[in-house]
């Protein structure tokens, strides 16, 4: 994509950026060595595991919300809204322009989907789920089945796992990146439809489990969900909870960690390909730069999903705890850093093309129409005009990032890892986090 993903430079930072990256890579240090002395014993256990009165801690949701929330005009409204979004992009696709300047589409896509997702589900919990118009169309075929396959045909394996959600993925983020058509209706279009095939089919087939396991958009959303302050106790009731208590919460199966590295992988390939690095090489191979690409950021997931495996499975653990699965056991804690670096990476094309989004919704098949009022409006690029403050939000979304990442990675190791190593047996863990938060503010301010 061409559009700047946001503008705020190391220089534009109120203190020199190599003193920022080193400052933040010692407050990681600092914040290690204070949880290692004060932290002793596990606080935010998830559910399972959890005493009852660690569990009691999470507070009923008000009675007027969680009846909202619970009622079944509101679950409809909202696969009604889904189901709309989706009409609205078809029409766009079919009758609309093939220019991002005026088809509303690909800021839908790229967006308000991609981008959007992360700051509606912090707010009110799995949003994509709410709203999938994936589920609500297998749910409409599926009445179409015999009761007793309306749950699936065939029960999904559990070695599945999050796997298909990873493929996805690298599958989603390739063609926001990497694709030379990228911005190409037929294309982002095909892309879709081959989703919607694969989601529906697989919805009924395998149950809504798929969806739950195989939807990029939506294990991404409730990967995100799990820092929100909304959640679901025991009994199915909606109860306020703490963020750090919420965390632990993810739900662990096979391709956790891979899910979590392509998050985090494909936005570090993101901002190295804006390098000037990675530009003159861009320049000098421009007739097999799409295949140099694909092997970068395949290369780039792969490479934080390894490393992290490595750095998580590589202490014994305590016993009953098996070493395979201690980095799917830990990799809740890279959830705030994909967050913080989704903020610094996305924040200003979230706020700047997502108001240009809203714009060309209302015109979206270029006849003059003012389908929601706002066809004459500007874009406010006030973000863009404070570039310190730019700065300094990036490097404070990465560094609180980290630091939750580290608090969380900390609690967890307390339960995982033998009495007597809970010092040196994180060691791994915390160089693994200081990379990445140096290697992140590298990346993101292109030093």
């Amino acid at each position: 994509m061409e559009w700047a993903h946001g503008v705020g430079s190391g220089s534009d930072l109120p203190i020199p950026a190599s003193t920022a990256i080193l400052g933040a890579t010692a407050a990681l240090t600092i914040s290690f060595a204070v949880l290692v002395l004060a932290w002793s014993k596990p606080r935010y256990q998830d559910d399972a595991s959890a005493p009852a009165a660690q569990r009691h801690r999470d507070r009923p949701a008000p009675a007027v919300l969680a009846r909202l929330v619970d009622s079944r005009a509101f679950a409809v409204a909202l696969r009604v809204v889904g189901l709309a979004v989706l009409a609205f992009a078809v029409v766009c696709v079919v009758a609309g322009e093939d220019d991002t300047s005026t088809n509303p589409v690909f800021g839908l896509v790229y967006v308000v989907l991609w981008v959007g997702l992360v700051p509606a589900s912090l707010l009110l919990g799995p949003a994509v789920r709410a709203v999938s118009p994936a589920r609500t169309l297998r749910d409409l075929l599926v009445r179409l089945l015999p009761a007793e396959r309306r749950d699936g045909v065939v029960r999904l394996p559990d070695a599945v796992g999050y796997w298909p959600a990873a493929v996805g993925l690298v599958a989603f983020t390739w063609l926001e990146l990497v694709s030379p058509n990228g911005t190409v209706l037929a294309t982002v279009a095909t892309w879709f439809v081959g989703y919607f095939v694969v989601m529906v089919g697989g919805g009924l087939l395998f149950g809504e489990r798929w969806f739950e396991r195989a939807d990029p958009f939506e294990v991404y959303s409730t990967l995100v969900a799990h820092l929100s302050p909304w959640s679901r106790d025991g009994t199915g009731r909606l109860v306020v909870v703490s963020p750090l208590r919420h965390l632990p919460r993810v739900v662990v199966r096979p391709g956790l960690v891979a899910v979590v590295g392509v998050l985090l992988g494909s936005t570090a390939f993101d901002s190295f390909r804006d390098s000037a690095t990675w530009v003159r090489f861009r320049q000098d191979h421009p007739d097999s730069i799409t295949l140099w690409e694909t092997l970068l950021l395949v290369a780039a997931c792969a490479l934080v999903t390894a490393v992290f495996a490595a750095a998580t499975a590589a202490p014994t653990p305590a016993r009953g705890v098996a070493r395979r699965d201690v980095p799917g056991l830990l990799a809740h804690s890279v959830v705030p850093i994909v967050v913080g670096y989704m903020t610094a990476h996305y924040l200003t094309l979230f706020v700047e093309t997502g108001q240009l989004t809203l714009i060309q919704a209302s015109d979206p098949l270029g006849t003059g129409a003012n389908l929601f009022g706002t066809a004459d409006r500007n874009v406010d690029i006030w973000l863009s005009t404070h570039p310190t403050l730019l700065a300094s939000i990036k490097v404070l979304a990465i560094v609180l990032g980290h630091l939750v990442g580290v608090v969380a990675a900390h609690d967890r190791a307390l339960r995982l890892l033998p009495k007597g190593r809970h010092d040196t047996g994180q060691l791994p863990l915390l160089l693994v986090m200081v990379a990445f938060t140096f290697g992140g503010l590298y990346l993101i301010f292109g030093l």
